[in-house]
């Protein structure tokens, strides 16, 4: 077993300067990096807390009671965040995904649903707009989400088995209550849902089988997730990698599995459906997927902008360091100035770490104080 180093990160560090827009750099909605990857999805993380402890996002050890979260007035305002939206809508995003830390611990966040749902894409249709939970407070507030506007959840459950879901959760909340928040989701209409599942070897990788077959049937996608190197603070180390080939061969020994077709550009997940009796996928039984960050990288692909809590912009998952649009909020920038912004961000991205991490030094990976989960979402 390879050492476990953790390292704090203070989120603090200083921001990458804003590159000087140009005429160029002032599109039509069609933003191409430099990889010519254009931007479709926007992630907002809306707070930095968490009521989960899970050692591969916010372990105790470091996120502890005396943590420091940031001071409400440094979160972007529900209208700051509308903005921004309007913003990069208007630079060709199509879906928005509020994240966290945990969303719905956000006061109020019905409201920003609402306002984000009033917003219009390029060809003034309305954004795709979904939300990612633990499902801890989902029973409660899946029907005024779904009445605000929002769409569809992804819920984060690592197991089924109720002992092993409250050891990673290290906070001892029992997995009834999040399967209580799923079912008040479908039934508010809040579809389709995902459910994503962490998968690590030794902890949590025997519940692969019992989590396919409880969602089989059932209308909601499961996604296995390879365990990955994101943030500074989980102990990250390669031997707790349960590869998606052998997820996906454990599966296949006791359900019949065929491949499916993307579903759309940029999809994270390798779709594969369960199999009717005469070989071919069955719709009734549904599907599942698999995230491979660690095995198989999908950077080629990645069309997705984060944004934090405090209002900076990250342009991949395992980014150090973010531009701050906030200043250019509150400093009184103008809609058009801050698209230029964005643009010019965008036109020089170049980030692909997860096709790179093989070819990195173990203490270069080590030595890096990328930004934490629970601070830009995942």
């Amino acid at each position: 077993m390879a050492e476990r180093v953790i390292l704090l990160h203070d989120q603090r560090t200083p921001a990458l300067p804003i590159p000087r827009p140009t005429t160029a750099a002032v599109t039509d909605g069609r933003l191409l990096d430099r990889f010519r990857r254009p931007l479709r999805d926007l992630r907002i993380s809306v707070t930095d807390r968490c009521n989960f402890r899970c050692s591969y996002c916010m372990p105790k050890e470091v996120f502890g009671k005396d943590y420091p979260y940031l001071p409400h007035a440094d979160l972007l305002t529900f209208e700051e965040i509308t903005r921004l939206a309007r913003v990069f809508l208007a630079q060709g995003v199509r879906k928005i995904r509020l994240t966290g830390g945990e969303p719905l611990l956000r006061k109020d966040i019905e409201r920003l649903v609402e306002m984000l749902a009033g917003l219009s894409t390029v060809d003034g249709t309305p954004p795709e707009l979904t939300l990612t939970t633990n499902g801890s407070l989902l029973k409660r507030k899946a029907r005024a989400l779904r009445d605000a506007g929002l769409q569809r959840v992804t819920v984060s459950l690592d197991a089924l088995d109720d002992a092993v879901f409250q050891r990673m959760n290290d906070v001892g909340f029992p997995v009834a209550q999040v399967l209580e928040g799923i079912a008040a989701a479908q039934n508010a209409g809040l579809a389709p849902i995902k459910v994503n599942m962490v998968v690590k070897r030794g902890t949590n990788d025997a519940q692969i089988v019992p989590m396919a077959g409880y969602f089989r049937g059932s209308g909601i996608v499961l996604r296995f997730i390879e365990y990955m190197d994101v943030g500074s603070s989980n102990g990250w180390c390669m031997d707790e990698v349960l590869p998606s080939a052998e997820a996906r061969e454990r599966l296949s020994q006791a359900f019949a599995l065929v491949p499916l077709a993307p579903s759309s550009p940029g999809e994270t997940a390798e779709r594969w459906g369960y199999a009717g009796a005469d070989g071919r996928h069955d719709p009734a039984l549904g599907e599942v997927g698999f995230i491979s960050s660690v095995t198989q990288a999908f950077c080629r692909d990645c069309n997705r902008a984060r944004l934090s809590t405090e209002g900076r912009l990250y342009l991949c998952l395992f980014a150090e360091r973010g531009y701050d649009l906030r200043a250019l909020l509150r400093g009184g920038a103008s809609d058009a100035e801050i698209a230029a912004s964005l643009a010019a961000i965008w036109g020089q991205r170049a980030d692909r770490y997860s096709e790179i991490r093989a070819t990195l030094p173990p203490e270069t990976r080590r030595a890096a104080r990328r930004i934490e989960m629970s601070y830009i979402g995942g």
